[in-house]
This record gives structure tokens, sequence and C-alpha cells, in this order.
């Protein structure tokens, strides 16, 4: 029987990019489960957070005060899709959004490269969850960059500081998000290459998967080693203490589903969430319409 604590006592920096710091791939294990041997304990203890998840988000919706954008990046069958499924399953969802970045639009590349990321934004006392974001513009872009000749920028736009010059903006951008209250969650989901194959010959193999699988996914895979290096500068420019990386080993989708929904709960429980406070008008309000439903004539 696996403990009800197992996850406080897990300690978190484990999984989050240090601030300032170079990124090193070497340590972040893609089939690190912690210490946790099974999927059905791990379905356990997701069950169980699913459930204070909730509990917690009512009072977000309630409260009005606060949003959460939650983004999540990786590579190709990482799982992304099924995660979100699982973790947000018992959520209501009048009070939360998926938003999933394609490739950009006619009117999406007639404005700025955040423009639609800010259109998608989830209100006050929701919850938004953007599959993959805004920082395509700094992976996908960057290992092709016949995508940023299609952006419509000037030429100063496009000089030799591009990248270092959109990890500042992106850093201003989710400053200025969390100053406002809608607070940032980012996660990649971390699989091996080899997983990835795996996961990619399932698709091929299994006629209900097929769609979900492409010839251009198994041609990107020759990039693998392009997208790691991009990913390292994402993480190591753009990890900040008002919106960090947290890297999630993604080999076993039972233990990735697991460690999102813990830092998800992590960090509503880190806030002052509580219902409103009614005032002593509205209490009267309250007790005057008791009385006239429950003396209301049969």
């Amino acid at each position: 029987m696996i403990p009800q604590d197992f996850l406080d006592q897990i300690n978190p920096k484990r999984y989050i990019v240090p601030i300032g710091e170079k990124f090193h791939w070497q340590d972040y294990d893609p089939a690190d489960t912690a210490g946790l041997k099974s999927k059905v304990e791990a379905r356990e203890l997701l069950e169980a957070g699913i459930k204070k998840l909730a509990a917690y988000q009512d009072i977000l919706y309630a409260q009005n005060i606060y949003a959460l954008l939650i983004i999540f990046q990786a590579m190709d069958a990482a799982g992304k899709d099924s995660t979100i499924k699982h973790v947000m399953s018992g959520l209501n969802p009048q009070g939360c959004s998926v938003y999933s970045f394609k490739a950009p639009s006619a009117e999406d590349l007639d404005h700025d490269y955040l423009w639609r990321a800010n259109r998608a934004l989830p209100e006050r006392g929701c919850i938004g969850i953007f599959n993959r974001s805004y920082y395509e513009e700094v992976l996908v872009v960057r290992v092709h960059p016949d995508l940023l000749n299609r952006q419509q920028l000037p030429p100063e736009a496009k000089g030799k500081h591009i990248w270092r010059d959109r990890f500042k903006d992106i850093n201003c951008y989710e400053r200025y998000l969390s100053r406002n209250g809608i607070l940032i969650l980012k996660f990649f989901l971390n699989i091996s290459k080899d997983e990835q194959k795996k996961r990619f010959l399932e698709r091929i193999n299994r006629p209900e998967k097929n769609w979900k699988f492409s010839l251009d996914d198994a041609r990107d895979r020759s990039h693998w080693q392009d997208y790691q290096d991009a990913y390292a500068d994402v993480f190591r420019y753009t990890s900040t203490a008002w919106a960090p990386w947290h890297i999630i080993p993604a080999n076993h989708k039972w233990f990735a589903r697991l460690m999102v929904a813990h830092f998800i709960y992590q960090k509503m429980a880190s806030l002052d969430l509580h219902y409103p406070v009614m005032s002593e008008a509205h209490k009267q309000q309250l007790q005057e319409a008791k009385a006239m439903l429950e003396n209301e004539p049969d």
C-alpha cells in the first residue's frame, strides 16, 4: 500500500529547472518514477489528487481573482493529450479551457507572435491549458528557420540576437501575466528517443491510432538533437521565479500524469483561495429569501 504522503516526500527541486543555471539533460531521467512501482499505485494517487484539484477549482472559480495558465511542451508522442485528458478529467469544464497551438494561420501571421496566445488566456477564476504554446516560436521556428521568413517581420527583428530577444520578451510577458493574477505552470514532458520510436511504431501498427501519425513526424526525428539544444536554451533562459519550468519524466505515462497533477495541486494550495466573504447586507438578504421560500403557500 503506497502511503498517502508519498508525493509530499518527493523533493520538487528534482523536477524544476534551476533559475539562471546552465541546463544539463543528464540531470533529468525520462524513465524516473521516484520509486513508484506500478500504474495501479499511481492511479490511486491520481484519483485522490483529482478530487482535491476539483475542490480547489470550485473555490478558484467562486473567488474570481486568480487564473491558472498551464503550458505543455514536449517532443511528439510524449503524451500531452492523454495527460491533459486524465489530469483534467474530474474538473468542471465550465471553468476550464484547452487551446491547441497548430501552425499559425494567415491571420496569426499578420500579428505579433504572442497575439494568438493573448486571445486564448483564461479568464479570472478559470484554468487555461495551452497544448504547445508561444514557445513554439523559439523551438520549431528555430529548428526550421524557413518558418521565420513567413512571419513578415522587419529585417532588424530577424538579426543574430532574435532568440535572446524573444526569451526576454517571453519572460517579460509572463511576468506581466503573473503580476495581474494569471499564474503560470510550465511542463515539459520528457521522453527518450527510444520511447518516442516505440510510440510512433504503435501508432502505425494500430489502425485506431493511425490518425495521430504522419510522415512529417518521422522526418522531424532527424532534428532530435536540434530540438534538444533549442529546449536546453529555453529552459536555461526562461525558467524564472514567477514561471519555472518543470521537467516531467514521461517514459511512463502514468507517472507523468501523477506528477503533473501533483504540481498543479501544490500551486493551487499555495494560493490564498477562499470562498467570497458575504457582507452583512448580503447575509440579511439571504435570510429574507429563505423566509420567503419557506413561507410559500403549497
